[in-house]
């Protein structure tokens, strides 16, 4: 009788099938590597299933921040200001609708790359999980990917108020934002910060890289 009990195998997708083992401090993609959706082969999930998993959890997989551009394909580096690492954080999403170009052997079929990762995944028997980051998008926010019609984050807002119902995001008016660490991103007037944090002035200590989605609560007051 097969086993029914849930057991996740999270994994990270950069690290898992990057072959360079250089792990220089503060290196790019071109000195450090990073695997891709492509190295997760069946022979590996079919492994991981008889190593008694039933989920694969892909960390990272939407398009998050980053230092490495794909200016040809329309995708710009972020500023090093509102990074951690020059690969970015997982969780700092700036784009809901795609994939995250670092994991595609070919940036254009970046999209049916994952696909495919997911047909492989299912034909082991695996079922897959991704994370989708719900309270907090990268300060760099733009969607290339969104459908038609759809606007980006804070399109709309009103920006001279800290908190309206119908805003994407919260905001300090008349201030501009002071971040912990060098670089030349601005922001005025200054947002949330993806923790909780309702100053122009994040610390070290802050999800710094990120602002807070607004869903109608007024935390502030």
């Amino acid at each position: 009788m097969e086993n029914s009990k849930i057991i996740i195998y999270q994994m990270l997708v950069r690290l898992f099938g990057n072959k360079i083992s250089a792990n220089e401090p503060n290196g790019d993609l071109t000195t450090n590597g990073c695997g891709k959706f492509n190295d997760i082969t069946p022979i590996a999930l079919k492994r991981l299933k008889n190593f008694g998993y039933s989920h694969i959890w892909y960390t990272g997989v939407i398009e998050h921040a980053s230092a490495t551009g794909y200016n040809e394909f329309g995708i710009k580096a972020n500023d090093a200001s509102i990074l951690k690492g020059k690969a970015g954080s997982p969780y700092s999403i700036r784009d809901y609708y795609d994939v995250s170009p670092d994991l595609a052997e070919n940036i254009p079929t970046r999209m049916k790359e994952f696909e495919n990762l997911l047909k492989r995944t299912h034909k082991e028997g695996l079922k897959a999980i991704i994370d989708f980051v719900p309270n907090h998008v990268s300060r760099a926010y733009k969607s290339d990917k969104k459908p038609r019609g759809t606007k980006d984050f804070g399109a709309t807002d009103n920006k001279n108020t800290a908190f309206d119902k119908d805003n994407n995001f919260y905001y300090i008016p008349d201030e501009s934002l002071h971040l912990p660490v060098g670089g030349n991103y601005t922001e005025q007037p200054a947002k949330a910060t993806g923790n909780d944090c309702f100053t122009a002035t994040p610390s070290i200590n802050d999800w710094y890289e990120t602002v807070k989605i607004n869903y109608g609560v007024d935390y502030v007051n």
